[in-house]
């Protein structure tokens, strides 16, 4: 029986929070089925991404609110809504769904990563010691965050009470106030402080917060462990996937490229026209693609242009395709190219940044369902699937995790490397 429920709003995230229950030996499984038969899954964990990060904000309230309810009927034991690390998306609307249809009094969120240098101080968040509005994530070109302050980006989208709070200390109660209380943290220690504070008043049956409060969770909530994962062989070749413009996850791809690393751009054509790997041109395209992974034991397939993103602006403005048109087109090519090369006996270990591209990748090899398995760097996902009864696996993270050598420390940490040594 399912002892917990995550509600995430994207696949990485659902996987980067799975994770930390799957890493200590938790049966835990990750699906991008609102509508999941809670019965059909044998696991302690299950994390239903929603896929509401993108959808307007009554759109996302209405599936995490029936979710909720479903879960509440069906006696899951805890609820724990997954929000991302940077606050993109309905947080706001989907608190309070989470909130409303449990019918409990209040909603504990703690939004901090510090694990990843995401912290709540005074209320405000922080990712790498600038306020979310003035980091990368305040400039995203599709959805920028808007507020800095929890409690005001809150308000935003919902007109339930909202008020941010220090991080507990031992033997301090929680607040009696009702709502989405808003928990400040810039450490682990806070995190778990605070959550033992909470499990003290029965206030983690229903919880909110990204992977840093999800790491300390499986104690709070005393979920029994099992033997902690250990890390598979995995084939030494290795191709990334991007679909993300983040400038970390960009830098990290030049790095990698200045190490020895194939590089690929795909056109703003390939990119943009519907259908286009599957065309005569596609699959030309993809045959040269597989020839450039015969050929090369590392590679980028990535949809930034060089220099920014400006010729692929032009291209879409001349198409007349908007914002969300432009995400959806870039993620649909990206997956079908991956699932015109996926029977490929070049492709090796294959990694993927940024939510939309997971999903639509695993959607075009028909993946509905990914087991995490552990953590090679903090936030970066290994996980498995099976394929035409074939186990596989894959590597996953969000745009904006990891230092910028990471694709070359993971390249070499899967031929089973370290230091400094060249990769060619």
């Amino acid at each position: 029986m399912i002892l917990l429920l995550i509600i995430a709003d994207d696949f990485t995230g659902a996987l980067d929070t799975g994770v930390q229950f799957a890493a200590c030996g938790i049966p835990t499984r990750v699906v991008v089925d609102p509508e999941i038969d809670f019965a059909s899954i044998h696991a302690k964990v299950l994390v239903v991404d929603t896929e509401t990060r993108h959808l307007p904000a009554g759109q996302a309230y209405e599936i995490v609110s029936k979710l909720t309810r479903r879960a509440c009927a069906a006696g899951v034991s805890f609820i724990y809504k997954k929000t991302d690390s940077a606050l993109r998306g309905n947080i706001g609307a989907e608190l309070a769904a989470v909130l409303k249809a449990s019918g409990r009094k209040q909603l504990p969120f703690l939004p901090a990563f510090p694990q990843m240098n995401r912290l709540t101080q005074n209320g405000v968040h922080y990712i790498d010691g600038a306020p979310v509005t003035e980091s990368p994530f305040g400039k995203d070109p599709f959805e920028p965050v808007r507020h800095s302050a929890v409690a005001s980006l809150i308000a935003s989208q919902t007109d339930l009470p909202a008020k941010s709070y220090p991080a507990l200390n031992d033997h301090e109660s929680a607040p009696d106030e009702a709502g989405i209380l808003i928990f400040d943290a810039a450490s682990v220690e806070d995190l778990a402080r605070t959550g033992r504070q909470l499990a003290h008043r029965n206030l983690l049956a229903v919880s909110a917060g990204c992977a840093g409060f999800g790491a300390v969770l499986p104690e709070l909530l005393g979920i029994e462990k099992g033997e902690p994962a250990k890390l598979p062989r995995l084939d030494s070749r290795l191709l990334i996937v991007c679909g993300s413009v983040n400038p970390i996850t960009v830098a990290q791809m030049d790095w990698a490229q200045k190490a020895g690393f194939a590089r690929l751009r795909l056109t703003p054509e390939q990119k943009l026209t519907p259908g286009y790997w599957q065309t005569g041109e596609g699959q030309k395209q993809l045959a040269l693609i597989d020839e450039m992974l015969a050929a090369n034991p590392y590679c980028i397939i990535e949809t930034n242009d060089e220099g920014g993103n400006q010729l692929t602006a032009d291209y879409a403005a001349r198409l007349g395709i908007d914002l969300e048109t432009l995400r959806q087109r870039i993620s649909g090519s990206l997956g079908n190219l991956v699932g015109g090369i996926f029977a490929s006996p070049h492709l090796g270990t294959l990694l993927m940044t940024g939510g939309d591209t997971l999903l639509q990748c695993m959607n075009c090899v028909g993946v509905s369902q990914l087991e995490p398995i552990c953590e090679m760097e903090k936030g970066v996902v290994l996980a498995s699937f099976t394929y035409k009864g074939c186990t596989r696996r894959i590597i996953t993270k969000s745009g904006g995790f990891g230092q910028e050598s990471l694709f070359t420390d993971l390249a070499r940490r899967i031929r089973g490397e370290s230091g400094q040594s060249p990769l060619n």
